[in-house]
C-alpha cells in the first residue's frame, strides 16, 4: 500500500498558521498548489533575537515497509514528524554556528514546492555604510534568486495565459448623477463661449467680510495650503462681479488635465508647462480630488474622512479665474483677446490608475469590476477635456516607485522579494477574476508590497479609451523626454494650442534641470538585480505589446529603453 503526506504550512511571526493546505494521507490525493508556497525552496530564519519567519514545504513519500523511515511514517506519524522536526532544527543551528555570522540563515531545501522569503536579506541592526558586507550577501542572495526564476516563471506563464483586454460596460448618464447628486447640482451643463476653460459665474451670497475658504478642507487637513489660501482671501472680493445687486464669482474647471503616470516625469512636465505664461495650474500640483479626496481619502490606510465637496476642488483655481475673469471684463476688445488665452490645468498622477475608493461606495459591482470609473464623472462633465499622458519602461518606473516610497530597509534584494510576493498574489487574483478585477481591486493593490498594478498601462487606457476620444490623448514617454526636452515640450505647445514663445522663455523652460530626480540616498543603493529586471520584463511584455499596438508605435513596447 502507497502512503503520502503532502502539507504546506506558513508560520508567520508570531506562530499562527496563516495557510495550510492539501494535508491529507493516503494515495493520490492532488497536488493542490499553495497560494503562499510557489515555487520556492527555501526555509528561512532570522536569529539572535529577530524576527522569524519559517516557510517550508515537506512531502514525505514511503513504499510499504521498504525502509525505517516508512515503517514509522506508516505506523506513528505523529514520531515521524518529531524527526523530521529534529533534523530540520539540527540543520539550522549547525548552519548558524559554522557561519559565525548573526544573520539570516538561507538553507537550500531538497523539496521543491516553497515559497519566495518575503523578509529584506539585511537585518534591522545592520549598518547600512557596510558596504563590503553588503554585496556580499547581495551576491550569494542574487544567484538564490536566479535558481528560483523557473518557478517564478511559471508564475507569469500562468498570469500571461489569463489575459484578456474586454471592453467595459460604460454605465448611464443618470446613473452617474444618482452617485453624485451634489456635483452634478454645482457644475452646470453649459460653459462660457468666451473662455478656453470650462468656466462659469456662480452667485455669492457672502458679504465682504464673510472668508470664502473658511471650511475648505485642503485648508483644515494641510497647514502647508493655508498660505496660498491667504492671498486668494485677501483678493477674494476684488474679483467678483457684480449686477443687479448681486455678487458673482467665476468658476473654472481644468481646461486639461495630467493624468499619469507616477514616477514617469509628470512632476518634470508640470513645472516646466507652468513657465508659460498662457497657463495657470490649481493652486496645489497634485489635489488627487477625482480619485481620493471627493471619497475623503488622504491615505487609504488611514481610513475615510468627510468627502470633500466639489466646491473645495473648484476653489483651488481661483486664482486663475481670477485672470479669466480679468479678460471677461476687459474693455477693449484686443485686451479681452490676450487674456482669454489662459488655459487651466492639473496634474494628479493619480487621475489615469487609481480606482481604489470603489469598493466602499458602488455595490452594484459585475464580477468585481467597478460600475464607475474617473473618466465616466470627467467626460460626463467636459468631453472635451484634453489629456496628457507621461509613461516610462513599467520596470523602471517600479523599481523608482519602490526606491520613493519605500520608508527603510531599502535594498536590490528587498525589492526582488516584494516584487515576486506581488507576483504570486497578483496570479491568486487571475485564477478567479478578469484582468480588469484584479487592476482594480482594492484588497489586493493594497496587499501587495510593490505597485505593480500601476505599470499595466494598456488596460488604463483601453477603459479611458472607451470614453474620450483618441485625439484629446497626447501619450508621451520619459525616455524621449529626457533625451529632448525641447522637442517634447514643442508637442504639448502644439497639443494645447498655445502661443510660442520668446528665445529667452524657451531656454528657461528646456535648460532648466530635471525635476523630482532620484534622492542621492536611493542612487547609492543601485540598479535592481539582473534576474528581477529579467522577470519584471517577463510580467509587462504582453502589456507593452497591446499598448505598443493601440498607440501604433513600437517604441511602447520598451524592448530598448
Amino acid at each position: 500500500m502507497r502512503h503520502c503526506i503532502n502539507c504546506c504550512i506558513q508560520l508567520l511571526p508570531d506562530g499562527a498558521h496563516k495557510h495550510q493546505v492539501n494535508c491529507r494521507g493516503g494515495p493520490h490525493h492532488g497536488h493542490q498548489a499553495c497560494p503562499t508556497c510557489k515555487g520556492e525552496n527555501k526555509i528561512l530564519f532570522r536569529v539572535d533575537s529577530k524576527q522569524m519567519n519559517l516557510l517550508a514545504v515537506l512531502e514525505v513519500r514511503t513504499e510499504g515497509n521498504e525502509n525505517w523511515g516508512g515503517f514509522m511514517c506508516f505506523k506513528k506519524g505523529k514520531r515521524c514528524s518529531l524527526v523530521f522536526g529534529l533534523i530540520i532544527m539540527t540543520l539550522v543551528m549547525a548552519s548558524y554556528i559554522l557561519s559565525g555570522a548573526h544573520q539570516e540563515l538561507l538553507i537550500s531545501s531538497p523539496f521543491h514546492y516553497g515559497g519566495f522569503p518575503s523578509n529584506p536579506s539585511l537585518m534591522d541592526s545592520e549598518n547600512p555604510s557596510d558596504t563590503k558586507e553588503h554585496h556580499h550577501q547581495s551576491s550569494v542572495n542574487n544567484i538564490s534568486y536566479v535558481k528560483d526564476y523557473p518557478s517564478i516563471k511559471l508564475i507569469i506563464n500562468s498570469i500571461t495565459a489569463r489575459i484578456e483586454f474586454t471592453t467595459r460596460q460604460l454605465p448611464d448618464l443618470e446613473d452617474l448623477k444618482k452617485q453624485e447628486l451634489h456635483m452634478f447640482s454645482v457644475i452646470p451643463n453649459k460653459f462660457l463661449p468666451n473662455s478656453k476653460s470650462p468656466c462659469w459665474y456662480e452667485e455669492f451670497s457672502g458679504r465682504n467680510t464673510t472668508d470664502p475658504y473658511l471650511t475648505n478642507s485642503y485648508v483644515l487637513y494641510s497647514k502647508r495650503f493655508r498660505s496660498t489660501f491667504d492671498a486668494l482671501r485677501k483678493a477674494f472680493w476684488g474679483h467678483l462681479a457684480h449686477a443687479h445687486g448681486k455678487h458673482f464669482r467665476l468658476r473654472c474647471l481644468p481646461h486639461f488635465y495630467i493624468i499619469g503616470q507616477p514616477k514617469c516625469g509628470t512632476t518634470d512636465l508640470y513645472d516646466r508647462l507652468r513657465l508659460h505664461p498662457e497657463v495657470k495650474f490649481s493652486a496645489i500640483k497634485e489635489p488627487h480630488w477625482w480619485t481620493r479626496k471627493r471619497f475623503g481619502i488622504v491615505r487609504l490606510r488611514d481610513g475615510l474622512r468627510d468627502r470633500y465637496p466639489v466646491e473645495d476642488y473648484l476653489d483651488l483655481f481661483d486664482l486663475a479665474a481670477h485672470q479669466i475673469h480679468q479678460g471677461l471684463q476687459a474693455s477693449s476688445a484686443k485686451e479681452q483677446s490676450k487674456m482669454n488665452t489662459i488655459i487651466i490645468g492639473e496634474a494628479s498622477a493619480s487621475t489615469m490608475w487609481d480606482n481604489n475608493a470603489w469598493t466602499f461606495f458602488y455595490d452594484n459591482s459585475t464580477d468585481g469590476e467597478p460600475p464607475f470609473l474617473t473618466q465616466d464623472f470627467i467626460h460626463a462633465f467636459q468631453p472635451n477635456a484634453k489629456l496628457i499622458v507621461m509613461l516610462r519602461d513599467p520596470v523602471e518606473r517600479l523599481y523608482s516607485d519602490y526606491l520613493y516610497f519605500a520608508s527603510s530597509n531599502k535594498s536590490a534584494d528587498d525589492f526582488h522579494e516584494k516584487v515576486t510576493e506581488a507576483l504570486q498574489l497578483f496570479e491568486n487574483c487571475m485564477l478567479d477574476y478578469s484582468l480588469r478585477a484584479c487592476v482594480y481591486n482594492n484588497t489586493l493593490n493594497n496587499a501587495m508590497p510593490v505597485r505593480l498594478q500601476v505599470g499595466l498601462y494598456a488596460v488604463y487606457l483601453l477603459d479611458w479609451l472607451s470614453v474620450f476620444d483618441k485625439q484629446q490623448f497626447l501619450i508621451l514617454r520619459l525616455e524621449d523626454h529626457a533625451s529632448n526636452v525641447k522637442y517634447t515640450m514643442h508637442k504639448v505647445f502644439q497639443f494645447l494650442n498655445l502661443g510660442p514663445l520668446s528665445e529667452k522663455q524657451e531656454a528657461l523652460m528646456t535648460k532648466s534641470p530635471a525635476s523630482n530626480a532620484r534622492r542621492p540616498e536611493d542612487r547609492n543603493l543601485g540598479p535592481m538585480w539582473p534576474i528581477t529586471q529579467k522577470i519584471l520584463r517577463d510580467f509587462y511584455r504582453p502589456f507593452n505589446a497591446r499598448l505598443a499596438q493601440v498607440l501604433a508605435d513600437e517604441a511602447f513596447a520598451w524592448k530598448t529603453t
